[in-house]
C-alpha cells in the first residue's frame, strides 16, 4: 500500500512507525481517561506509557525471533519483526512495574489500561495495513486486495486481516466501554474481559492469516489465544464471585476507589 507515506531525503516518514507512534499516543490519552473516571490521578499515564513502550517493544522483538531464530542478526536491532502477542505480554509487564512502584491499586491501572490496548490495537494495526505486512491467504471476496508493495508484495487478492483485526479490536471496545465497564464491579474484571475477547478476535482471524498450524491443527497464535480466552473469563468469574469484590471505581453509588491493593 503506502510503506512511506513522505520522503524529505535524508528523513523518510514510514506509514507503520507513525502508526505505532499514534497508537501508544492515544493509547496513553485513553488511559489517562480511565484513570481519572477511577479517581487516579490521570497524569500517572505518562509513566505507564512509557513503561509499554518499553516493555511492549522489547517484548515483540523476543516473540519474534524465538519464531524465527534464524533471523537474529537481520531482526534483532532492525524496525522490522514484532509479535503482537509478545507485545502484548511484555507491555502488560512494563505497565506493571511502573504500577507497582506508585501508590495506585494495580487492578484499577489495568482497567484503566484495557481500552487503551484495544484502541491501540485498532491504530497499529492500521499501520501494517498501510506497510502491506500480516495480509492472509488468497481470497475472492469483493474487498479482497493484493499488496505489491507489501513485506513481502503479493499481488494475489488476499484477505486484509489487517482491517479485520483492527475492526474487531474497536468492536472489543464499544463492548467494554458500553455494555462490560457499566456492569463488572470488581476491579480488574475489565482487563481480563479485554483478554479473553482479544483472544477470541484473534482465534477467528487466525483461519485465513497465513501462520502454519503447529499443534492439533492450529497456529501458536490461535494458541496463545486459547489460553487468553480462558485465563479472561477465569479472572472475570473469580474476581466477580470468588474474591472480595473490591469495586472497580466506576460503580457511582461506590465513588472512586484510591489506595494500594495486590490483585
Amino acid at each position: 500500500m503506502y510503506p512511506e507515506l513522505l520522503d524529505l531525503g535524508p528523513v523518510t516518514i514510514h506509514s507503520f512507525g507513525l502508526m505505532m507512534a499514534l497508537a501508544f499516543v492515544s493509547g496513553g490519552l485513553m488511559t489517562a481517561w480511565g484513570l481519572g473516571k477511577r479517581g487516579v490521578d490521570p497524569e500517572l499515564s505518562y509513566s505507564l506509557l512509557m513503561g509499554a513502550i518499553i516493555g511492549g517493544v522489547v517484548g515483540a522483538k523476543v516473540h519474534y525471533l524465538l519464531i524465527h531464530p534464524d533471523q537474529l542478526r537481520v531482526a534483532a536491532f532492525s524496525g522490522t519483526g514484532l509479535v503482537w502477542y509478545g507485545g502484548l505480554i511484555g507491555g502488560i509487564m512494563g505497565v506493571w512495574v511502573v504500577a507497582h512502584f506508585s501508590s495506585v491499586r494495580t487492578a484499577l491501572v489495568a482497567d484503566a489500561v484495557a481500552p487503551a490496548l484495544a484502541l491501540g490495537y485498532a491504530v497499529g494495526r492500521m499501520g501494517c495495513f498501510l506497510n502491506g505486512d500480516d495480509y492472509g491467504v488468497s481470497s475472492s471476496l469483493p474487498w479482497a486486495m493484493s499488496f505489491p508493495k507489501g513485506s513481502p508484495p503479493t499481488e494475489v487478492l488476499v484477505h486484509p486481516t489487517q482491517i479485520y483485526e483492527s475492526l474487531g479490536s474497536l468492536a472489543i471496545l464499544g463492548i467494554m466501554l458500553l455494555v462490560l465497564a457499566p456492569r463488572l464491579l470488581a476491579a480488574g474484571s475489565l482487563f481480563w474481559s479485554y483478554l479473553g475477547l482479544a483472544g477470541v478476535e484473534r482465534f477467528l482471524v487466525e483461519f485465513v492469516r497465513t501462520n502454519s498450524p503447529v499443534f492439533l491443527g492450529l497456529t501458536q497464535q490461535q494458541l496463545i489465544s486459547v489460553i487468553l480466552v480462558l485465563a479472561g473469563v477465569g479472572g472475570v468469574w473469580w474476581l466477580e464471585h470468588g474474591a472480595d469484590g473490591r469495586p472497580n471505581g466506576m460503580n457511582a453509588r461506590r465513588g472512586p476507589v484510591r489506595g494500594r491493593a495486590v490483585s
